[in-house]
């Protein structure tokens, strides 16, 4: 009797073309590209002091003592202010507070001049009916025209009429962390402080902390 041959399968080899697989990711790159919109470049606004030698001491500050406030960002989390004109010869006029609601916040958001008003209070209500008319109507108020809006209450234009406003000085001891630094110019764009200034320790600055044991 014969023997049966046994079957043998016949191997195919499959072979998977992935040339229009290229085609298609480019369609899809080129797609996801032009849909998507890019993060818009943030910056922020400073003015750093004049180096100008001929200046007078009287001609860097255009701005009354009572809308001024300077804070000291220190060594180990520690901030100080002072509210008016510093008092060399007093370093109890140093006053301690912190970066958050309760500290530098609100001590600006609270600060009354010797006007007897309270412009951050002012800015910052203006800005919360900014806030309202853009989320009423996004339409109207375009990133550029909310800008422009937004710009002009920092500046002190508040319906239409013109309001002193307040003035930070920012200085940074040298054993101070940047972090702390970067936090005080944080807080100056949660309070709308359209004015604010990066200074360095002055010889009297020193001579304050110091009395006070402050690095």
């Amino acid at each position: 009797m014969a023997k049966q041959k046994k079957s043998r399968q016949k191997k195919i080899n499959v072979r998977v073309d992935f040339t229009p697989m290229v085609d298609m990711m480019m369609l899809l790159i080129t797609f996801f590209m032009l849909c998507t919109s890019l993060a818009k470049p943030q910056s922020m606004e400073l003015s750093m002091p004049s180096n100008d030698k001929n200046m007078k001491n009287e001609d860097k500050s255009v701005t009354k003592a009572s809308y001024t406030i300077t804070i000291y960002v220190c060594a180990n989390g520690k901030v100080y202010y002072i509210a008016g004109q510093p008092n060399y010869n007093d370093p109890s006029c140093l006053k301690a507070t912190s970066l958050d609601r309760d500290g530098i916040r609100k001590v600006l958001f609270n600060h009354v001049t010797e006007d007897g008003t309270t412009p951050v209070q002012q800015v910052m209500t203006a800005k919360a009916e900014l806030d309202k008319k853009k989320l009423a109507d996004p339409k109207k108020y375009p990133d550029s025209v909310y800008n422009a809006e937004l710009s002009k209450i920092k500046g002190g234009e508040i319906n239409g009429e013109k309001i002193s406003t307040m003035t930070v000085i920012i200085k940074a001891t040298d054993d101070s962390d940047y972090k702390d630094l970067v936090g005080a110019l944080d807080e100056m764009q949660i309070c709308s402080i359209g004015k604010y200034v990066i200074d360095k320790i002055n010889p009297d600055d020193q001579k304050l902390l110091d009395a006070r044991g402050i690095k």
